[in-house]
């Protein structure tokens, strides 16, 4: 060995990475695999060639029109296409025993998360589903002062974007959510009670639901994408503490009463946190990427995607049965009109 060189122990072999899909999201996760220094971006595969090209230029790595001639490269990949694309992919990349992260939602049925999360399984295979939010900081310093909630109110409304448009909005923002709401409420799922509507698009747009859980927790989501603002933030309340957690300025409020001499009546102790501004996205990769290199169960697995998406989906369900039950009552009550003018 040669002075200066690294001894062969010391030195970390770089994950071998590729994404699949590089419109806006998967633009930003290869942008991230590039600036690590123990992850090599072999390419970046989109069937846009033009796309993936200018990704690829901007990141100083291969493209690939077909996401199949990328396989044979990598150790792990990001899967960001549309979600009616992830089963197809993530088999492929599973077949060939490929280490996956799927951006939510997760898949489009739950048959398919189950077919992926047993494959994954069987293969020995990394599955990673990429609910962002869990790495906020907010959330992961929300997560110690938490004793028993009773009531969560989540509001999560943004302005209208073209993106994100091939689903309705519970599952584009709502599982966000509904996936952290089902990670700190250790109870089932009993009721749940919906409303929402399309504005924009030809799907739902805005959408309300009520999580009812065994344990007498109450939840209480919002989410909007045709809002004139930005808002992300969720407010929780157990015995003696009230929390509000912002996560788009990721700071946490924890309120707390305390009993102090010569007063009546206890005094809340506010007590808030912010934190220096950190890369969510980044941080997810990272985690990621460790889980790759150490073999280890991810926090968010195929089994926590499954399961946001599970509520998700019946949410969607109860929407679109409600609304359909409301336009055939309009038609009724319209065709009842006709008859009595005519």
């Amino acid at each position: 060995m040669t002075s200066g060189e690294i001894p062969l122990e010391n030195q970390v072999r770089k994950i071998r990475v590729g994404v699949i899909g590089v419109g806006y999201l998967g633009r930003f996760h290869a942008q991230k695999y590039a600036a690590m220094k123990d992850v090599k971006l072999v390419g970046v595969a989109d069937i846009d060639a033009g796309r993936a090209e200018a990704v690829a230029r901007e990141c100083n790595t291969s493209y690939y029109a077909e996401y199949a001639e990328l396989l044979d490269e990598v150790d792990a990949v990001s899967i960001v296409v549309p979600t009616v694309q992830h089963h197809e992919v993530a088999t492929a990349c599973l077949e060939q025993k490929i280490d996956i992260l799927v951006e939510k939602p997760f898949t489009t049925t739950l048959e398919e998360a189950d077919d992926l999360i047993a494959m994954a399984e069987n293969e020995g295979c990394i599955l990673q589903v990429g609910h962002l939010e869990r790495f906020n900081p907010a959330v992961l310093a929300m997560k110690p002062l938490l004793t028993h909630p009773l009531f969560i109110e989540a509001t999560r409304i943004s302005v209208f974007k073209n993106r994100g448009t091939d689903v309705d909005v519970v599952l584009d923002l709502m599982i966000h959510d509904i996936d952290i709401i089902l990670s700190i409420v250790d109870s089932p799922l009993q009721t749940i009670h919906t409303v929402g509507a399309p504005v924009i698009t030809e799907l739902t747009d805005i959408a309300n639901a009520r999580l009812i859980f065994a344990n007498g927790c109450t939840a209480n989501v919002t989410v909007s994408r045709i809002s004139l603002d930005n808002i992300r933030r969720m407010r929780i309340f157990q015995p003696g503490t009230y929390l509000s957690v912002d996560f788009s300025t990721k700071e946490v409020m924890s309120v707390t009463l305390k009993k102090e001499e010569g007063q009546p009546v206890p005094v809340p102790q506010i007590h808030k946190q912010g934190f220096p501004e950190r890369d969510t996205l980044e941080l997810e990769l990272t985690d990621f990427i460790a889980n790759v290199r150490n073999r280890a169960r991810p926090e968010v697995s195929g089994h926590e995607g499954r399961r946001a998406l599970d509520v998700a989906l019946q949410v969607v369900k109860q929407i679109n049965e409600n609304r359909a039950r409301v336009e055939d009552m309009l038609a009724a009550g319209l065709a009842g009109s006709s008859a009595g003018r005519s």
